[in-house]
């Protein structure tokens, strides 16, 4: 397979399992990319019979049966760049979410400065394009300094290119801030997303409330935390006419609110992300860092009430939540050391975990990582279709591998899936038709 099929040359794609959640397409065909567009896509394109016959100077890249997908769209990663590079830069971001095969991510606002002002949204996005991996856009924050106290130039922010709007690692907890930022993203159609979580419940809590915490002698953070945080911004919201989106969510109380919601009219929306449908509480275990998470890892009921919610579309799409953490702040006592896990490179197995249990069907996994996040982000991501862009994954479903959080492509390297073994992985990921990211076996 080739790298770098040539920019100039139109380049077909053949002999491939296509998987198009947004047409429903789950077909043997083919691809062709001219440029950095799509130009065709359909089942049995290129085929004459037994043999696949490409047009006349193209390129041809045999697929050998692999799964080629959208790119993934991330809408939720951190970035350590500017601020704190030792733990991330967008360079690394950028090989972690290729290798992972994340097309698209959109970054919170949580940098050093925060991203409360155009020249911090403006910089990302410069390095991000001179960095030429996966296509980086950014979260506005909320209020200025993610401080939840004033709220920052939201309109200012959305003309330099945000997305949303979110204090990202921190809750809006003040009532009276949150509706005024709901009011005011009201007016000119934003939308605003926020980490669902009461602060003063959740103050010195190390990891999810309950028997584990009580035998491991650490303090929790009840569920409550969450669901009471929900309930509140759902009233807000109603109150005005806002468009919010709850990041992570992890407990069945706080679905349940959701859903309810949902099916009064409105303008509610949520993810999860990855750790909150596959781990538990249990896999703390004796005091792993790389598992305290925020919001922590929840109950097996929990667990399994966010798989229902998956199923039912109570939960609109899956983030990798990924949150680069170096080793001085994780490699501490389990109080005192830092939430959060990476989590670009696992998004895709993990996700494919849904599949191969038979939670869900594969155009429904795909689903929730390719064009409900970029529907939600309002971008033009996560379709294969022509004149979209050419940014899809090539990917081989049934691939086993073991997750070793020293060979993932992010500097930092806490995994909460450190040493689970996965199914799925992808094979060569392209972004507007270049080949960003290869397999070594793959290489020619």
């Amino acid at each position: 397979m080739p790298k770098h099929p040539s920019p100039s040359r139109p380049t077909a794609y053949v002999n491939a399992r296509l998987l198009d959640p947004a047409s429903g397409l789950d077909a043997m065909g083919g691809l062709l990319v001219e440029g950095e567009k799509i130009a065709a896509v359909g089942k049995d394109l290129f085929r004459d019979g037994a043999r696949w016959r490409v047009p006349e100077g193209a390129a041809e890249v045999d697929c050998r049966g692999l799964c080629l997908a959208p790119g993934l769209v991330d809408m939720r990663v951190l970035s350590g760049e500017p601020g704190e590079e030792h733990k991330e830069t967008l360079d690394s971001l950028g090989r972690a979410a290729v290798a992972g095969g994340v097309t698209s991510l959109v970054c919170l606002p949580n940098t050093t400065p925060v991203i409360d002002d155009m020249s911090v949204a403006e910089f990302i996005a410069r390095r991000a394009r001179k960095v030429g991996m996966s296509k980086a856009y950014v979260y506005g924050a909320a209020t200025k300094g993610a401080k939840g106290v004033e709220l920052a130039e939201m309109g200012l922010l959305a003309e330099a290119g945000a997305l949303a709007f979110t204090d990202g690692l921190n809750a809006v907890a003040n009532a009276r801030v949150m509706k005024n930022a709901l009011a005011y993203a009201s007016s000119f159609d934003l939308l605003i997303v926020q980490h669902a979580e009461e602060p003063a419940l959740a103050q010195g809590g190390a990891m999810n409330a309950g028997s584990m915490a009580t035998r491991l002698g650490l303090s929790g953070i009840p569920a409550a935390a969450e669901a009471i945080m929900v309930e509140r911004d759902i009233r807000l919201a109603e109150m005005t006419g806002a468009r919010l989106h709850f990041a992570h969510v992890s407990t069945a109380e706080s679905l349940a609110a959701i859903r309810r919601a949902k099916d009064r009219g409105l303008k509610i929306t949520c993810d999860t992300a990855p750790p909150y449908f596959a781990l538990t509480e249990a896999d703390v275990g004796d005091y792993r860092t790389f598992a305290k998470l925020s919001p922590p890892l929840r109950s097996e009921d929990d667990r399994r009430a966010v798989v229902a919610a998956l199923k039912d579309g109570t939960i609109d799409a899956v983030a990798s939540d990924h949150i680069p953490e170096d080793e001085e702040v994780k490699r501490l006592p389990f109080p005192q050391a830092a939430f959060g896990g990476i989590g670009l490179e696992t998004l895709l197995p993990i996700t494919l975990e849904l599949v191969h249990n038979r939670e869900l069907a594969m155009l429904d996994a795909l689903r929730l990582v390719t064009v409900a996040p970029a529907k939600l982000m309002r971008l033009a991501a996560g379709e294969l279709a022509a004149g979209r862009p050419a940014d899809f994954v090539l990917f081989d479903p049934e691939r086993a591998w073991q997750v070793d959080a020293d060979n993932l492509h992010s500097k930092s390297k806490n995994s909460p899936f450190d040493g689970r073994a996965v199914q799925g992985r992808a094979v060569a990921t392209y972004v507007d038709g270049r080949a960003v990211f290869a397999e070594e076996s793959d290489r020619r």
